[in-house]
């Protein structure tokens, strides 16, 4: 079965209004914050890394069903299962009925504030140089990827401009079917709203997506 991101409405109709919160308003029912705390304490495991957790979110069937934190929740029970992690049995029940498998990595209570702080870089050193420049006219692949990838569906095949230059970085693509880091430069490319939105985009809208330099072509080239 082809890979399907559900999670890819960028540009897309039909998804009503966009409803702004207040920055501090972070949960809205008291089960959130534990449905967080154990997908954190389970990424820490190292068992998988966030590119695989987020390419399993992206691909639950009924993603468009579920609340942001269900997603999280379903997702952590989908990569659990697929690692031996819990059984079907102990999903049904709501509690352990097997003994744990043993973990190598475990997120203790103690740890986590400097573990919050440290967070997950995924600044590499540079081992090449840039192919792009800053200011430089460039095209994203027009391609749809066969897994996960940070590539915006409604940019694809867009012209922009490089706004920034932003070093090497963990490739999410690679990085989430476990084929290593594979680290690649990293770009903000800019794009004038009328690109992706035609009539429709607003007066001086400048829509900045980063991207990958294996998504970028030089602006005049042909696609592939």
């Amino acid at each position: 079965m082809s890979y399907r991101s559900h999670a890819d409405l960028g540009g897309q109709p039909g998804h009503g209004a966009v409803t702004p919160e207040p920055e501090d308003e972070r949960f809205h029912a008291a089960w959130e914050p534990r449905a967080l705390a154990l997908t954190l304490a389970m990424g820490a495991t190292g068992q998988w890394n966030i590119d695989m957790s987020r390419a399993a979110r992206e691909t639950l069937p009924d993603y468009a069903d579920l609340s942001y934190y269900q997603i999280w929740l379903a997702a952590l029970e989908r990569l659990m299962a697929e690692r031996g992690l819990v059984g079907a049995d102990e999903l049904a029940a709501g509690h352990a009925l097997h003994p744990a498998r043993p973990l190598p990595r475990v997120l203790r209570a103690q740890d986590v504030p400097g573990a919050l702080a440290k967070g997950s870089p995924t600044a590499r050193p540079a081992t090449c140089a840039a192919a792009f420049a800053l200011g430089q006219p460039v095209r994203l692949r027009a391609d749809a990827a066969p897994h996960h990838t940070r590539l915006p569906a409604y940019v694809r095949g867009r012209r922009g401009v490089i706004e920034r230059v932003h070093g090497m970085h963990v490739f999410a693509d690679s990085h989430a079917q476990g084929q290593g880091e594979q680290p690649q430069w990293l770009y903000t490319v800019v794009f004038d709203g009328a690109t992706l939105w035609g009539a429709d985009a607003a007066p001086g809208l400048r829509v900045s997506v980063d991207a990958w330099e294996s998504y970028l072509l030089p602006a005049d080239e042909a696609q592939p």
